[in-house]
Order: C-alpha cells, then sequence, then structure tokens
C-alpha cells in the first residue's frame, strides 16, 4: 500500500509531535504520511532553540531536507530557511544544534 492519497491539510493541527528514537530532548518530529510497505515517509522535524544533537546520523533511505525556518549548525556551517539538502543513504551528517530553533521539511524513501 502505498502512502495516503490526503489533500490539503493542516497536519501540526491533526497530527502529534514526538521525539523521534534516537534523538534527544528538544527535537520533535510529525510524521504527516508514511507507506507501511516501503517504509518511505514524509515528516516535520522541529528543534528548540538551543537544541543539539551528539552523534553523527546515517540513513538506510534517501532523506531529503528542506529548512523553513530557523538554522542548523554543524562543525563551522550553518544551514538557515530556504536551504535543501540531498543525502544519499549511508551519508553521514550532523552532529547539529541550534540556537533559534529549527523546523524542518523531510521526505525519505528507497530507492530500488
Amino acid at each position: 500500500m502505498p502512502k495516503q492519497e490526503l489533500e490539503f491539510f493542516d497536519a501540526q493541527k491533526t497530527g502529534k509531535w514526538e521525539r523521534p528514537e534516537g534523538y534527544p530532548e528538544g527535537v520533535t518530529q510529525l510524521i504527516i504520511t508514511e507507506c507501511p510497505e516501503t517504509k518511505a515517509f514524509t515528516r516535520f522535524v522541529r528543534f528548540v532553540p538551543g537544541a543539539e544533537t551528539t552523534q553523527t546520523l546515517s540513513h538506510e533511505c534517501w532523506e531529503e531536507v528542506y529548512i523553513i525556518e530557523g538554522e542548523l549548525i554543524a562543525g563551522s556551517e550553518v544551514y538557515t530557511a530556504g536551504m535543501t539538502a540531498v543525502r544519499p543513504p549511508h551519508m553521514p551528517h550532523g552532529p547539529f544544534r541550534t540556537i533559534n530553533g529549527c523546523l524542518t521539511y523531510e521526505v525519505h524513501y528507497y530507492s530500488r
């Protein structure tokens, strides 16, 4: 079964923000839609001001990220609203921190 077909709706009003497994306090996700068969999903991720991850991450899937607001800092690099990342499986990234908070839109999927 593919992802759900959903016409415009306010996911932030109808969904539930939860801390993703392995992430620290201050980082939450809101799953917008997911495919139980392929495990592909779309989500918002929110970092509260001062939130910080401590580990380098990598995923089994492709990950596309768009920063809606705020900033993410990795080392000396600062990524701001409007910036996008496209990461293939197993690409290391992070750790991240934010001073003012951050909201991202992410798509995770597997290629054949």
